[in-house]
């Protein structure tokens, strides 16, 4: 009989469960449903909307997943970061399984799933940078060892780059999620608009997309480029502002050997190239996630929770809640 962990993932608008083999790492089974769809029509994610739709899919998914029910042997579950009321769903959900099928709970922390998606189905690597780039965050952190060992080296200081995506396809009337939407727009036309590049002077390194974002809608209300130009020119400078950084991190410290790139907008073809350029350039290997586990899932919550089951890395019944935002240690650089 194998021994496997279920995992879940709702800490924003996608429902998802898995199911991995805790001994091989093998991914037997995952499902996702999106609410991309009923949240497009307000521009963004409403929470007590998603919320409720976490509760209609995820026993839904459950039941398709029922058939490992005898071989679980622990429950894992995102409980930060994330929407309180939509991780709330996912963990009242595994705190009943875990008493039902009488196993623990693993509480996951939903930015680390974001770097265990490289190692689904696979084993970890350590001694790896990543940069974490989706709707909520913008970071490079560093791992030296495992889940356990992880720096922060730098963050943004307002919008992270999936949001500004987010906000310039809102602003344009283009609907929700934005990123692919602005990633599609930027393919049509050149980027000839010249947006400035956040904190292009500044020696420090960190992020800002905010003062981008301003540009941007100042150059909409002029009334005289097409939207995609716009949205060429915008990912133009968001890209160049995070290898910008890059650069100047890998010029002041030694390059890593490995370093990877996670999170939704870890799927944009673009960047990905600039990334594969500074690689070429810092001779060190890059990684980044299957497309399909670029956005939330929960294949990436078993992957941790694995880890986790094996350090017998367990939360408490009574101490497993939903937290908004986590930290990590830091690293100031400079």
């Amino acid at each position: 009989m194998k021994n496997l962990i279920l995992a879940i993932e709702s800490s924003c608008d996608d429902s998802s469960i898995a199911v991995m083999d805790i001994d091989t790492k093998e991914l037997l089974f995952c499902q996702k449903i999106s609410q991309e769809s009923q949240h497009k029509q307000y521009g963004g994610v409403v929470p007590e909307l998603a919320s409720r739709l976490h509760l209609e899919a995820l026993p839904n998914i459950l039941k398709n997943a029922s058939r490992y029910f005898p071989q679980i042997r622990a429950v894992a579950v995102t409980n930060a970061p994330g929407l309180s009321v939509t991780l709330n769903e996912g963990i009242m959900m595994a705190k009943a399984l875990s008493i039902s099928l009488n196993v623990p709970l693993i509480g996951v922390n939903h930015l680390i799933g974001h770097i265990y998606s490289l190692f689904i189905n696979r084993d970890f690597i350590n001694d790896i940078m990543v940069l974490l780039v989706s709707g909520g965050h913008t970071k490079i952190l560093y791992l030296q060892d495992d889940y356990r060992h992880i720096k922060e080296l730098a963050s943004t200081i307002d919008d992270s780059f999936g949001e500004s995506f987010d906000k310039v396809a809102k602003m344009l009337n283009l609907g929700y999620p934005g990123g692919p939407i602005i990633e599609s727009l930027a393919q049509q036309a050149r980027p000839t608009i010249p947006f400035p590049i956040p904190l292009k002077q500044s020696k420090e390194i960190k992020f800002s997309y905010s003062g981008l974002k301003n540009a941007v809608r100042l150059a909409i209300n002029q009334g005289i480029y097409s939207k995609e130009e716009i949205a060429a020119s915008f990912q133009q400078a968001a890209i160049t502002h995070l290898t910008m950084k890059l650069n100047k991190l890998f010029k002041t410290t030694q390059p890593p050997k490995h370093f990877a790139v996670v999170g939704g907008a870890s799927a944009n073809r673009a960047l990905r190239e600039e990334i594969d350029k500074l690689a070429s350039k810092y001779k060190f290997d890059v990684l980044y996630p299957q497309m399909k586990y670029c956005s939330d899932n929960a294949a990436m919550i078993a992957r941790i929770g694995v880890d986790m089951y094996h350090n017998q890395d367990f939360t408490h019944y009574k101490d497993l809640q939903a937290i908004s935002k986590v930290s990590f240690d830091t690293e100031i650089l400079s």
